[in-house]
């Protein structure tokens, strides 16, 4: 035939026509967006390498969880700066630490009740060294011990689950941290709280943001001895499969963008709500792109969550998660 009985075009005619046969869909329940509170009143104190993202007192933390409730943002992902560190990282699992007491607060508010509170489970915000877990010192060499990391990890899950957490996150990497977390919550009377573990979670240059945002960079060496080598995608599958085995009611990919083939192997393999954490880095990039005017930001942005989804993410973490709302309500 001299056209083709097939025209493509005839689905792309307009929006109407584009959005009726659109495969995939973002909407704000699926958007997840980290909060990084710290100590004092009414502190706003902006994060350099990442514009528009704060550090957040209790009371402005409140504010910023109403704004995203209002816009319909399925959940918060809180993360603490403490007043004091120490080597072993105590302000995680204190009945009065920073996150505790903003999960406290948060949970008094009546229009954040259909807002899920996700609470970061890790030691590396809290500890002098910067490492999430504890560091066993020989001479000038050192290891990040395992199994007594583990005790604290689990301990600060229950902390956090006592204090409002909806949902308790393990973003660690130490073997073995799921099944222990499991266990203290059931035995703490918390067994509804469920788990979503940072399931394989790769040694990342995206992360450099998030380090001065939380004030967590190692004070030395490095994270690769504990988390995961980014070439290695079937590692990432074991990974998965040992902390759904343990006990994990979820899992959240990261880095999102440079690891979207993991997202994809990890939909086609698991059956269970999987979501990936969109990191700092990939914000900040994009962020300084749109400062040069070299991207559309708003397209762009959309463009790199929808990226996320179609890869197989049922729910995304993403600085981005505010302004996204905005445009998708």
């Amino acid at each position: 035939m001299e056209y083709p009985v097939t025209r493509l075009r005839r689905l792309r005619s307009s929006e109407a026509m584009r959005s009726f046969v659109r495969e995939t869909h973002l909407e704000p329940g699926a958007l997840v967006c980290p909060l990084f509170i710290c100590p004092g009143e009414g502190v706003r104190n902006p994060i350099a390498s990442m514009p528009g993202v704060f550090n957040l007192s209790i009371d402005e933390a409140l504010k910023e969880a109403e704004k995203a409730a209002s816009l319909g943002i399925g959940g918060l992902l809180l993360f603490g700066l403490p007043e004091s560190k120490d080597e072993q990282g105590s302000g995680a699992w204190s009945e009065d630490g920073i996150v505790q007491r903003a999960l406290r607060e948060l949970k008094k508010s009546a229009a954040l009740r259909d807002l899920l509170l996700l609470a970061d489970v890790c030691l590396c915000e809290y500890t002098s060294h910067g490492h999430c877990g504890l560091v066993k010192k020989q001479g000038e060499a050192y290891e990040i011990e395992n199994d007594s990391s583990v005790r604290l990890i689990a301990r600060t899950a229950v902390s956090l689950a006592r204090a409002g957490a909806d949902i308790v996150a393990p973003s660690d990497m130490m073997d073995g941290r799921v099944a222990a977390i499991r266990d203290d919550l059931d035995e703490a009377g918390l067994e509804k709280v469920p788990i979503l573990s940072y399931a394989s979670k790769f040694a990342s240059a995206f992360y450099g943001p998030f380090r001065e945002a939380a004030d967590s960079a190692p004070q030395f060496g490095d994270r690769r001895s504990y988390q995961m080598d980014g070439a290695n995608l079937r590692e990432a599958m074991r990974e998965i499969e040992l902390d759904l085995a343990e006990g994990a009611d979820m899992i959240l990919m990261k880095p999102a963008m440079p690891y979207l083939d993991v997202i994809r192997a990890a939909r086609e393999r698991f059956d269970v709500p999987i979501g990936a954490y969109q990191v700092s880095g990939e914000y900040s990039m994009l962020q300084a792109a749109f400062a040069k005017g070299w991207l559309e930001p708003e397209r762009a942005m959309m463009e790199s969550l929808l990226s996320i989804r179609r890869a197989g993410a049922g729910f995304i973490v993403t600085y981005f998660a505010l302004e996204a709302a905005k445009l998708l309500g």
